[in-house]
C-alpha cells in the first residue's frame, strides 16, 4: 500500500516538476500511441517522476495511456494523482466536452460528488490506470464559477458524502492523500474549514499574470503545512506563447487587457534576456507552499522546451522589475538571483 501523507512522507514528498496529463488525453489535437510512449519515456528519462492525470482528460484516454506506461515501472519510483467528482457515461454523441478532447472515446463525463459516485470514480480510475493504489486523489473542479447556481448544493454532497469516501479510502491505503484540484482557490479555502485535506491543485490562480491567492490561501497553506501543486502555470498557453494573435488564456480567447499584461511582461524579460516562458514557470515555485508545478505536455518538442526553462538562472532585477512596474503582487516571494529550479 501506498505510504500515509505522501506529500510530507520521508522521500521528501513532490518533485519541483510533474507532468500534467491533459495532453495525453487529446486535448485540442489528437497523439497516437507511438507519440505518447516516446514522451512519456523522453520525461521519465529527463527525471520526472509525478504525473498528474483525471478521468475528464480523453474522458479515460489519459489514464489508460499513463497506465499503460507505468505498468512497466517500478511502483516506488513515480508519484501518481488523479481525480474524482465525476462518473464516465456511455454516449457516442457531441458534448461540449468534445470541443476540447479531440477523437475521445464514447463517453461524457457528467458530475457526481457523492460517497458511491466518488468510490465508483476511484475504482474506475484503479481499473483504466492498472494500479493497485493512488498516490494522491483530488476531488476535481468543485467551485461556484464552475457550477454556477448549483455551488452551493453540489459543495455541501462534497464536504460530507465525497469526503468521507476520499477520507476512508485515504484511511484504508487505497489513496495516499486527498485534496482538491480545481480553477478555483476559493472553493479550497473554504474546504479546508470542512476537512482534512493534505493538498490542493490550483490551475491557473497563481501565475505571472495572476497572485490573488495569495492571501488569505497560499498564506493559511504555509500555516497548516498544506501542500500546493501548481497547475497552468502558462494560463491555459499565453505565458508560454507570448502575446501572439489567437493566444489562449483560462481554455479560450486571450482578452485585450490580458494580452496587453502579457506584452508588458515580456518586454521586462526581453530587457534582461530572458525568455517569458521561463519566468512563468518558474515563478510560482518560489511562495513556499508550492511543491510542484505541473505543466502539460504535448510533445517531445514541448517537454524539451519545458527542460530548457527550469534550467535558465534568472537574475533577480528581472522580478524587482516586474514589482516596480506593477506587474506582480508586492508580496508575491520571488526566486534566489540566478538560481534555477532544482530538478532531480
Amino acid at each position: 500500500m501506498a505510504p500515509s501523507r505522501v506529500l510530507g512522507s520521508s522521500n521528501g514528498g513532490l518533485p519541483a516538476l510533474g507532468f500534467g496529463g491533459a495532453p495525453l488525453g487529446n486535448l485540442y489535437r489528437p497523439m497516437n500511441e507511438i507519440e505518447v510512449h516516446e514522451l512519456l519515456q523522453s520525461a521519465w528519462d529527463a527525471g520526472i517522476a509525478y504525473f498528474d492525470t483525471a478521468p475528464l482528460y480523453g474522458f479515460g484516454l489519459s489514464e489508460r495511456r499513463l497506465g499503460a506506461f507505468l505498468k512497466e515501472k517500478p511502483r516506488d519510483r513515480f508519484v501518481l494523482s488523479t481525480k474524482v467528482g465525476r462518473l464516465l457515461v456511455p454516449n457516442e454523441n457531441w458534448h461540449p466536452q468534445r470541443d476540447y478532447f479531440i477523437d475521445a472515446p464514447p463517453y461524457e463525463p457528467l458530475f457526481d460528488y457523492s460517497y458511491d459516485g466518488i468510490m465508483r470514480s476511484c475504482e474506475a480510475s484503479l481499473e483504466r490506470l492498472g494500479l493497485d493504489h493512488i498516490d494522491i486523489l483530488l476531488m476535481h473542479d468543485i467551485g461556484e464559477k464552475t457550477h454556477g447556481p448549483a455551488h452551493d448544493a453540489l459543495f455541501a454532497i462534497a464536504m460530507e458524502d465525497g469526503y468521507r469516501a476520499m477520507e476512508e479510502l485515504r484511511r484504508s491505503g487505497t489513496v495516499g492523500a486527498i485534496g482538491i484540484g480545481a480553477n478555483e482557490w476559493q472553493v479550497c479555502d473554504a474546504a479546508m474549514e470542512r476537512g482534512d485535506w493534505d493538498c490542493f491543485l490550483v490551475a491557473g490562480r497563481y501565475t505571472l499574470l495572476e497572485q490573488g491567492a495569495l492571501s488569505p490561501f497560499l498564506d493559511r497553506c504555509v500555516r497548516e503545512g498544506k501542500a500546493v501543486i501548481a497547475g497552468g502555470v502558462f494560463n491555459s498557453g499565453i505565458l508560454a506563447t507570448g502575446a501572439v494573435e489567437g493566444a489562449r488564456f483560462d481554455y479560450g480567447a486571450a482578452p485585450a487587457d490580458i494580452v496587453a499584461r502579457v506584452q508588458a511582461l515580456a518586454d521586462v524579460c526581453k530587457t534582461h534576456r530572458i525568455p517569458l516562458p521561463a519566468a512563468a514557470l518558474q515563478f510560482p515555485f518560489a511562495h513556499p507552499a508550492i511543491r510542484s508545478v505541473i505543466p502539460g505536455f504535448g510533445n517531445k518538442r514541448e517537454l524539451d522546451e519545458i527542460l530548457r526553462w527550469t534550467a535558465v538562472a534568472i537574475p533577480q532585477a528581472l522580478w524587482e522589475d516586474f514589482r516596480s512596474a506593477g506587474l506582480i503582487e508586492p508580496s508575491a516571494p520571488i526566486p534566489a538571483d540566478n538560481v534555477a529550479m532544482v530538478l532531480p
